[in-house]
């Protein structure tokens, strides 16, 4: 099974106990977080500590985050490869009466 991640900042992310995490976003907000639903810290971000946090929990809890950056884990807490499919739908063109350019006809 995969689970959709977010890539959440946070200020501190603290373990209460075997199963829990208390976490605090920039603004204030704080909340427990399962440890199931923790699936390790975003490496990427610099400037500081982001964790990746699944999806469905994060629309439950009041932390504060963007779904910019997500990624998709399997049961084993591996990042999976992530794919974006886009289709791109051309504009419809109506036919021209003649390939002429005027400005090129010697």
């Amino acid at each position: 099974m995969r689970t959709l991640c977010f890539s959440v900042r946070l200020e501190s992310l603290v373990r209460i106990s075997d199963k829990a995490f208390k976490a605090t976003a920039f603004d204030g907000s704080s909340d427990i977080i399962p440890a199931s639903q923790v699936f390790g810290r975003d490496y990427e971000v610099q400037k500081s500590d982001a964790y990746w946090i699944s999806a469905w929990i994060l629309e439950k809890k009041s932390l504060q985050y963007s779904p910019r950056k997500k990624a998709w884990f399997d049961d084993n807490g591996n990042m999976m490869p992530t794919y974006t499919i886009e289709r791109h739908q051309p504009e419809k063109l109506e036919p021209k009466e003649s390939n002429i350019i005027e400005e090129l006809k010697a």
